[in-house]
């Protein structure tokens, strides 16, 4: 069974940083883009950054600078260094399997949520003022 299981969100005040992990299993991992995504209160699901199998990322606007994602092949696992979280961060963070193409096609298409497949169960992260 495909499973990936996202972690390492929390509670943490404005100008803050976490760490969150996707850890994955039951599937090619080389074969898949990995992407995170957020989904606040009321809102719809939206892209944040995504990661080829060659490591070519990209990230929107609104975390660009803030945000890093990366990848480990060899422990099939991506990560999203969060810092200098805002209160407009908090949500629940999902990171679920996509089409394995560069960078290039997500900074042109965007990250849709109908293009990645298998989903983990978020993990929530809070920013407080």
């Amino acid at each position: 069974d495909v499973q990936l299981q996202a972690s390492g969100g929390g509670l943490v005040q404005v100008g803050g940083s976490l760490r969150l992990s996707c850890a994955t299993s039951g599937f090619t991992f080389d074969d898949y883009a990995i992407g995170w995504f957020r989904q606040a209160p009321g809102k719809e699901r939206e892209g944040v950054s995504v990661i080829s199998s060659d490591r070519t990322t990209y990230c929107i606007d609104s975390v660009k600078g803030r945000f890093t994602i990366s990848r480990d092949n060899g422990k099939n696992s991506v990560y999203l260094q969060m810092n200098s979280l805002e209160p407009e961060d908090t949500a629940v963070y999902y990171c679920a399997t996509g089409p394995n193409l560069k960078a290039n096609y997500y900074r042109a298409a965007g990250i849709k949520v109908s293009e990645f497949s298998s989903w983990g169960q978020g993990t929530q992260v809070t920013v407080s003022s």
